[in-house]
């Protein structure tokens, strides 16, 4: 018989695979590492009540994984029936799996650690006299002591698949990414006490915090308190999503996205939709590619969300994820968007935020129901979907202008008198500031650049909380006085911001069919050769290219011209124009993609129309910037997000000079 078998002698027959290596192959999914093992238990001990959980680790998990809770327990007659593939407590029909609330539900976990490991599972209800242990290998019960609750021993993980076991790393990383487990959960879970020990010794512990302020102190304990001291309160609402948390401060983005966290129903999840909408809301505060840090807490009527998409559970799925996207970046918009010099002076300038996530998880509602979770309300609407209310700007903004107006400003602006010397105040003042603030204070009004300048007579109580300018420093900056110390402010980069921001309002009011961007027909048509989804892009998204000032149509199957780009970029490349945002048109809502290009292209005007570095300018001129910063939105970074402004305490200036040692 010749050595090759033939395709029809090599064919083996079809049959059902064995328990344990159906169980094998399931593990391969949910147990990656120890984590995935840590991650799973301390899941189920927050499903079963428990209010302090502990974990003990040997060798970073691998030689030893141990869960302890004071939950509930578990009956004796269903430990054997925990340790078999989907048997669970948490649902029971498709109803329950459409609504669930609880952090595990698909009943895989324990069986799928158990085929690949040593495992006991230690348990004991309340009012029973002893507790019971199950050995997962052979399926005899004893009784033990312990006190109410479960305990779950993982010993020697992979020992049955030795292959797993050597893609593991050492034991330190193994322990980092366990750590990092228990930090995710314990960052939403305020309520509940988490201790760690590796190698007998204790690694990390986060004590309860009950009550309102929980959910901050617990922030403070595992990000750190320089996180709560350089971010801002988050609360959001729009409809049946409740979006609340901590925003990082654009001055404390981050090299890596390493401080990201982001909650759906208590459940820790990396999901696309949420983590685009949190980067989109700090577009036009962050600098370079800085990562920004947050925290938030989104609280959903379960039947809107699909938690059941992958094994891990670490992705869901929205029925509307455009308003979950839009939610999400309006309430940290809303957060960043108030001018942080409101709060100079202020020793309440941490917002404290009133979150309570400890609260039991609301079970599924008929239509049209409300509930409570956590101490917020929620109602939820009729069958149809909902979406996010659109942003709206704060509250202390100024009336805008009359658009003709306005731009008659802008245009003043972007053609600034020439540098002179005897320019008077009022002459020299850019056209898009109003008349000088100055005005209100007598002893600016006497105030003259070209005369010497006297120490400015103490701020009273009350007073500008960016300060009175005493000064402009080779052209670049301001130095003002506050009742802190001394303000430095980059003037171009303020008034950047403030120029865009106003840019931004005027489109956004513009009468007609809805904001756009004036375009310029090309007098050759750029041509390129288009892909299919380039081209099923440009058919599809017609109308919001035309907000953006683009005109892009067929030649041809496979061909595409620009006809029209937006007159700001007539001198640009048409063709990698066109294909960029066609491209973030194929990838994101239109809606995001147009707003987003129309601000870059606001962005660039707003800098070429900012008043340049080493132009003169007058103090009432200077004050007139700062109370223009103190009014506008977002006023803390320039378009860039480079800072605008940096405050100097009087602690650091005596330091400097070694006062009071």
């Amino acid at each position: 018989m010749s050595s090759q078998q033939t395709p029809a002698s090599a064919r083996r027959p079809i049959r059902e695979l064995p328990d344990e290596l159906i169980s094998q192959i399931a593990a391969g999914e949910v147990v990656e590492r120890p984590a995935s093992v840590v991650r799973e238990l301390v899941d189920n001990a927050m499903d079963a009540g428990a209010q302090s959980i502990t974990l003990r680790l040997m060798g970073g998990g691998t030689r030893l994984i141990s869960v302890e809770d004071d939950g509930g327990g578990i009956a004796p007659d269903e430990l054997a029936t925990a340790l078999k593939r989907h048997a669970t407590s948490k649902i029971g029909n498709l109803d329950d799996l459409e609504s669930v609330m609880t952090m595990g539900f698909r009943g895989e976990a324990l069986a799928a650690i158990n085929s690949v490991s040593e495992l006991t599972l230690l348990s004991r209800m309340d009012g029973q006299p002893t507790a019971f242990a199950l050995d997962g290998r052979t399926g005899e019960i004893r009784p033990a002591a312990r006190a109410t609750g479960t305990t779950v021993e993982v010993k020697e993980l992979f020992f049955s698949t030795p292959a797993r076991r050597k893609f593991l790393k050492s034991d330190s990383t193994e322990l980092a990414h366990c750590i990092e487990a228990v930090r995710r959960h314990a960052l939403a879970r305020p309520d509940v006490g988490f201790a760690i020990w590796h190698e007998g010794k204790l690694v990390e512990q986060w004590r309860v915090h009950p009550g309102a302020a929980g959910l901050e102190q617990r922030l403070a304990d595992v990000l750190g308190e320089e996180f709560v001291a350089q971010s801002i309160a988050v609360e959001y609402n729009a409809g049946p999503l409740k979006v609340i948390g901590r925003a990082g401060l654009p001055d404390a983005a981050r090299s890596r996205p390493d401080h990201q966290f982001a909650y759906v129903n208590g459940r820790f999840v990396r999901d696309k939709v949420v983590m685009h909408g949190a980067r989109s809301a700090y577009e036009d505060v962050l600098h370079g590619h800085k990562q920004p840090a947050y925290a938030l807490f989104m609280q959903i009527d379960p039947t809107l969300v699909d938690v059941n998409v992958h094994p891990t559970k670490i992705e869901v799925r929205f029925r509307d994820s455009r308003a979950v996207h839009q939610a999400v970046r309006h309430a940290i918009e809303n957060a960043l968007a108030a001018p942080r010099s409101q709060n100079l002076g202020d020793s309440t300038a941490q917002d404290k935020a009133d979150f309570d996530l400890s609260a039991p998880a609301p079970k599924a509602l008929p239509e049209s129901a409300s509930w409570q979770q956590g101490g917020m309300a929620f109602e939820r609407p009729g069958p149809s979907t909902f979406s996010a209310p659109s942003y709206k700007p704060a509250g202390f903004l100024r009336p805008r202008m009359e658009g003709e107006q306005a731009m008659a400003d802008l245009k003043a602006l972007w053609n600034p008198p020439e540098h002179n010397e005897d320019l008077s105040a009022q002459e020299a003042l850019p056209a898009a500031w109003p008349a000088p603030f100055a005005a209100k204070d007598d002893s600016l009004k006497a105030a003259d650049s070209s005369k010497g300048v006297d120490t400015p007579p103490t701020l009273p109580e009350g007073d500008w909380p960016l300060g009175r300018a005493v000064a402009q420093l080779h052209g670049v900056y301001i130095l003002a006085e506050n009742k802190q110390g001394l303000v430095v402010v980059d003037m171009h980069a303020a008034h950047e911001r403030i120029v865009y921001e106003r840019l931004k309002n005027q489109l956004n009011t513009a009468d007609g069919e809805g904001p756009r961007i004036t375009s310029q027909p090309l007098l050759i048509p750029a041509t390129f050769a288009a892909n299919p989804t380039e081209v099923a892009t440009a058919e599809a998204c017609a109308e919001a290219l035309e907000q953006l000032g683009l005109e892009i149509s067929p030649l041809s199957a496979k061909t595409l011209a620009v006809r029209a780009v937006p007159t700001s970029l007539a001198q640009g490349d048409a063709v990698e124009l066109a294909r960029s945002v066609l491209a973030e048109l194929a990838q994101h809502d239109a809606s995001t993609v147009v707003q987003r290009a129309q601000n870059e292209i606001l962005a660039t005007m707003a800098c070429h129309g900012a008043v340049r570095a080493n132009r003169r300018l007058t103090l009432d001129e200077m004050n007139g910037l700062l109370r223009q910063m103190e009014e506008t939105e977002r006023s803390d970074q320039c378009n860039h997000g480079r800072p605008t402004w940096r405050q100097m305490s009087m602690r650091d200036l005596d330091a400097l000079f070694l006062r009071g040692r």
